[in-house]
């Protein structure tokens, strides 16, 4: 009997060899998927500086606030009304208080003072009360035939920016390890890329949504790291919670719990802040349970049915239809609302996902996986945040 170099006293009497019943596929059970990046597809261009920035413009807004508490004569009849920012408005403007019936013509404008007077009741409207913090809609201007032109107004285009942050893993494999015959792998310098790779782009997608840049140096240096801002740190406008603002306290029993009038709340409000369309959920599977839930009381089946459906990954509202994606790396908490067409997850040109041999130093093959890719994130508030959600 042949050396083996294993003992074969559990392995039956008289075998002439020994053989492992070894399957030659290897199983990874470690998560890797990334359902954001995959929905949003590759950029169309990629950054060409690690201080990636782009341009954003507003129209002139076409409403107001008033900032006051008390009025003279009364609610109803007071003509000068102090507002947060008066220069929005000008003498001619037909304004509308809240959501009222009554439309005021603007005679006059004191942007030192933000006063601004008004014709109560215009055309035969019935004056409304006016009352702190009420938003003034500016239906339009009504001009005076034959009049000069206005001072013209117009808003500044802003620079906004995020930074480039490199991923990166080390693969190293000794000259035996890469000879010897291996189950499931052809060569192990290959495998160890693919491994490398699948946790770096893991990661991208992690940093995409949780990523901070630093406090200070953000263009980085020797000793400070250079990282991304992500889309949770980088919504600031519709970053809302239940119960606060105009988002309603979920069931109403304190609880915080995602429902479909909270959902909806938050998708009328990013739309009443800009024409961007939300066209993304992005959720982890606390909050996907939730949303499946949204349904699960109109459900009927037929006596023969033997499946039950309890998936929602589409959710068609007056704001938009959005795809639902579930991603594990979004906090517990937390709700994306996206417009996806103003997102894209750019590499430093030249700098995408590759591997780059390093030189030998003995007797192993040595390289590098590495990447260096930032998130560019056009009009924040466009998109909107759901935190502090029940889990």
């Amino acid at each position: 009997m042949a050396f083996t170099g294993k003992a074969t006293f559990s392995a039956g009497a008289g075998l002439p060899e020994l053989v492992e019943d070894v399957a030659d596929i290897i199983g990874i059970v470690s998560p890797h998927e990334t359902p954001l990046l995959d929905h949003l597809g590759d950029a169309k261009r990629a950054a060409i500086g690690t201080v990636h920035e782009w341009i954003e413009d507003t129209l002139l807004p076409n409403t107001g606030q008033i900032n006051q508490t008390s009025f003279s004569p009364s609610p109803t009849t007071a003509a000068a009304i102090i507002c947060d920012d008066a220069s929005r408005f000008r003498p001619g403007d037909l304004v509308r208080p809240g959501g009222t019936g009554e439309v005021m013509l603007v005679v006059s404008v004191n942007t030192g003072t933000n006063v601004i007077t008004v014709t109560r009741a215009y055309g035969g409207t019935t004056a409304a009360a006016l009352a702190d913090n009420m938003v003034l809609h500016i239906l339009g201007n009504a001009a005076l035939e034959g009049d000069d032109a206005p001072e013209a107004r117009f808003t500044n285009r802003v620079r906004r920016q995020n930074y480039t942050q490199i991923f990166t893993a080390s693969v190293d494999v000794s000259g035996s390890m890469q000879a010897a015959a291996a189950y499931g792998v052809a060569d192990e310098v290959d495998y160890q890329k693919q491994e490398r790779m699948r946790e770096l782009l893991r990661d991208l997608e992690n940093c995409v949504i949780n990523g901070v840049a630093p406090a200070s140096g953000q263009q980085g240096s020797s000793t400070v790291r250079r990282s991304m801002d992500g889309i949770l740190r980088s919504v600031t406008t519709n970053a809302f919670q239940p119960g606060v603002g105009a988002i309603p306290d979920g069931d109403g029993t304190g609880s915080d719990g995602l429902t479909e009038e909270v959902l909806n709340a938050a998708l009328r409000t990013v739309w009443e802040q800009s024409s961007g369309v939300v066209d993304t959920i992005v959720v982890g599977g606390a909050q996907k349970r939730r949303i499946n839930a949204f349904a699960t009381g109109s459900r009927s089946y037929l006596p023969g049915d033997q499946t039950f459906s309890d998936m929602v990954s589409v959710y068609e509202s007056d704001f938009g239809v959005c795809r639902v994606v579930l991603s594990r790396w979004v906090p517990p908490d937390a709700l994306l609302l996206l417009d996806s067409s103003r997102i894209a997850v750019m590499p430093l040109q030249g700098r995408s996902f590759h591997y780059k041999p390093l030189a030998a130093t003995g007797d192993s093959v040595s390289g590098q996986v590495i990447g260096e890719y930032t998130l560019e994130f056009k009009n924040e508030n466009a998109h909107g945040v759901l935190r502090g959600l029940a889990v």
